[in-house]
């Protein structure tokens, strides 16, 4: 890990103990790229060394004490001066005093609650990291390193189907049938479109899936679309009674669990978009909601059950519903 030094004085640094076996993931940040982060589960405990060394042996550093923090923070970026801090952990390692040689400090943050998602949006950044700081009257050294939390959730396997009806009075009349509403994020959407009565000429037809993030709230809302999957499903004129099969495999799109109003600041969610098309350039299309979720796998022996529990939590309270107990290890296929 690089380090962050201020002048001459001292460098500080933050290990994690299980750094050489945890796992890694890409996390897009900010300016659209991507780094490898750790990756932690809501409940899980996060532990690890804070490193000062002093860049002048036998010189002594005076400080106002050496103190570790754990910070979950969701940046909105039309107001950039304020942070907002659903979670504020804080170790002192060392009370005010003087450094004479370099010395390692051990920290540990016992089955941390991490409620939601990291998320790197449009107009948010939700984020989790661990700060290092040693107090100084004029200015402190510090260090900062993200960490990357997933949250995980379990449904059972039998859904209720989407089924709607659509059309134009006596000139189109569709009906489409989805095979559920609730899918993780490696699942495959199956459905069929059937025409009851098409009086229109409809030229082809295609399936999107849009994000859809909403920041802030009153006069300060902002919503930002994003196409995430366009496909042309048909091409031509379809005739009443046919049928158009659809299967659309999610593995493929980098998208997140769904994320409703999370902590009064944003919202994620995403939509099943089917645009018809006719001869004449004419859009006509229904937009439906679905809701996303990461599928957990096999628990792991060393999760604590506080930490399984924990993961159990699922942004889908707006509608007063609960998923089954999540599982602590991210499913891989």
């Amino acid at each position: 890990m690089s380090f962050f030094s201020f002048g001459q004085t001292a460098e500080i640094d933050v290990v994690l103990n299980d750094a050489e076996t945890r796992k890694k993931v890409e996390h897009k940040t900010e300016d659209g790229k991507k780094d490898k982060y750790f990756l932690f589960y809501d409940g899980e405990t996060v532990s690890g060394k804070v490193n000062v060394t002093l860049k002048s042996p036998g010189k002594r550093l005076e400080h106002q004490g050496i103190k570790v923090e754990f910070v979950g923070q969701i940046e909105l970026y039309y107001d950039r001066g304020n942070h907002h801090e659903f979670v504020s952990l804080v170790k002192d390692l060392a009370r005010p005093g003087e450094l004479t040689q370099s010395q390692t400090f051990d920290f540990e943050f016992t089955h941390v609650e991490k409620p939601y998602e990291a998320y790197t949006g449009q107009n948010v950044k939700l984020r989790y990291f661990l700060r290092a700081t040693i107090s100084r009257r004029m200015n402190d050294i510090s260090k900062e390193t993200d960490i990357v939390v997933h949250t995980l959730s379990m449904y059972p396997e039998l859904f209720s189907s989407i089924k709607m009806e659509v059309g134009i009075e006596d000139c189109l009349h569709i009906e489409f049938e989805y095979n559920k509403s609730k899918y993780h994020l490696k699942d495959v959407i199956v459905g069929k479109i059937y025409f009851l009565l098409v009086r229109i000429k409809i030229r082809h037809m295609e399936i999107g899936i849009i994000k859809r993030e909403t920041t802030g709230t009153g006069p300060n809302i902002y919503h930002e679309n994003d196409t995430i999957a366009k496909y042309e499903i048909m091409d031509g004129a379809p005739v009443r009674g046919e049928s158009i099969p659809i299967r659309l495999f999610l593995a493929g799109y980098e998208m997140t669990p769904t994320m409703r109003d999370i902590n009064k600041k944003f919202s994620v969610r995403y939509y099943l978009n089917l645009v018809l098309i006719d001869d004449e350039e004419r859009r006509y299309f229904k937009q439906q909601e679905i809701t996303l979720w990461r599928k957990g796998d096999v628990m792991r022996k060393s999760m604590s059950h506080q930490a399984s529990i924990a993961s159990q939590r699922f942004e889908g309270q707006e509608s007063g519903e609960k998923p089954p107990p999540a599982q602590a290890k991210e499913e891989s296929n």
